[in-house]
């Protein structure tokens, strides 16, 4: 796990136990009911402390932008309970709250400028020559991520304070920490869309290219067969090329197959036999976008492209409780498990191996480890592919109400 992860867990475990201190002193009285007396001024100021962070915390775990600090700078103000607060980035001033902007705005910056070159906090006279002005003083601290400073905090006081010195800085760091947060967001994103592209260009030109001349083949012999098939392909390409959403739902994934085998049946003839027994239930499950085509994709390759004999694939989606248990099984040529070990560790390449190993990953890194890839096989013994997909888990929903078309 990372710094910044283990900075993280440390944060929410202090809020979280400082919340159930509170909360467990309020349900104590009365048999556990909850009481309408907040407690001491101690725990009411800890009750507004954590709400007001809670508050301020999800925009910027958006990133550090005019929109985002403007949402955040009324609620970290408050938080400090100072005369003014900006937040800044390295070339400007992103928002203000407070009295002062007028005139102290566009000085600011001067001092962030001097913050910026030596990366430590700064307190500084601000030196206003407005009597009636209450900022007489200020804590430049600074804003940091995974590439350096980026910004500053800058709050404003009526005096010099060492209370306000420490907890403008505290407040910068658990700031900082929402941005690496917000940074790691935009990095498992751009992750996850690179994983995507791989998959899209296992959709190989030669799978196409056997697609179409497989429908050219029955334009003259049976056009509505020809017919069905072009719309088939047509449906496959757009989904599977689609530009939008991480998760799909479990529909979508087995029409995507659908189309796929339809299209490779018509490749493959009679070599090819298909049973799906989809439990109506596990339907809506999300699922991640491209996870189970590759592994039929896989079957496929190994049951008929690999043999010159008949495969038969069976997929199967059940409900198993708080999962849906996907499993595609072929009877091909199969493969050497210590082969397969290799390509999932990444120390072993091939080119049937890329989404196995593709979709292994995507699955640990959404639902852990203990939700990868189950394979059974052996040479000649044909494989068999388990998924377990919860059902429900923080952070996973699809926006796919009704099939994509685009």
């Amino acid at each position: 796990m990372t710094g910044i992860g283990l900075a993280a867990l440390a944060a929410a475990g202090a809020v979280l136990l400082a919340a159930g201190i509170a909360l467990g002193r309020l349900t104590a009285r009365r048999g556990g009911k909850p009481d309408l007396d907040l407690g001491t001024p101690v725990e009411r100021a800890t009750f507004h402390t954590l709400h007001t962070a809670s508050l301020a915390a999800p925009p910027l775990r958006a990133g550090l932008t005019e929109d985002t600090a403007r949402k955040a700078a009324r609620r970290l103000r408050s938080l400090l309970g100072t005369e003014a607060l900006c937040l800044t980035d390295r070339e400007s001033v992103l928002a203000w709250d407070g009295p002062g902007a007028d005139h102290h705005e566009q000085r600011v910056m001067v001092r962030v400028a001097e913050m910026l070159d030596s990366g430590r906090s700064q307190n500084v006279h601000t030196e206003c020559e407005d009597l009636e002005c209450p900022l007489r003083w200020a804590v430049i601290a600074p804003l940091t991520g995974e590439e350096g400073v980026l910004g500053a905090l800058v709050a404003y006081g009526s005096r010099e304070s060492a209370v306000l010195v420490r907890a403008a800085t505290e407040v910068a760091r658990w700031v900082s920490v929402q941005l690496e947060l917000a940074e790691l967001d935009r990095s498992r994103t751009r992750l996850i869309e690179a994983e995507i592209r791989a998959l899209r260009a296992q959709i190989s030109p030669h799978f196409i290219f056997n697609s179409l001349a497989a429908i050219a083949s029955f334009v003259r012999t049976d056009p509505e067969r020809a017919r069905e098939l072009i719309l088939e392909f047509a449906d496959f390409t757009r989904y599977s090329f689609r530009r939008h959403g991480d998760f799909t739902n479990l529909a979508d994934e087995l029409r995507c197959i659908e189309q796929y085998l339809a299209l490779a049946g018509a490749r493959f003839g009679d070599r090819l036999k298909v049973t799906l027994q989809v439990a109506p239930e596990v339907l809506p499950v999300t699922v991640p976008f491209l996870c189970l085509q590759p592994l039929v994709e896989n079957a496929v390759k190994h049951g008929l492209e690999d043999s010159p004999s008949a495969c038969r694939i069976t997929i199967a989606a059940q409900d198993a409780g708080a999962e849906a248990m996907v499993t595609i099984e072929d009877d091909g040529v199969g493969m050497d498990p210590a082969v397969l070990r290799g390509i999932l560790a990444g120390e072993r390449t091939a080119s049937s191996g890329i989404g196995l190993s593709n979709v292994d990953e995507r699955l640990r890194q959404v639902y852990g480890d203990d939700h990868g890839l189950v394979i059974e096989t052996g040479v000649g013994a044909g494989m068999k592919i388990t998924v377990r997909i919860p059902k429900y888990r923080a952070g996973v929903h699809s926006s796919a109400g009704r099939r994509s078309t685009g």
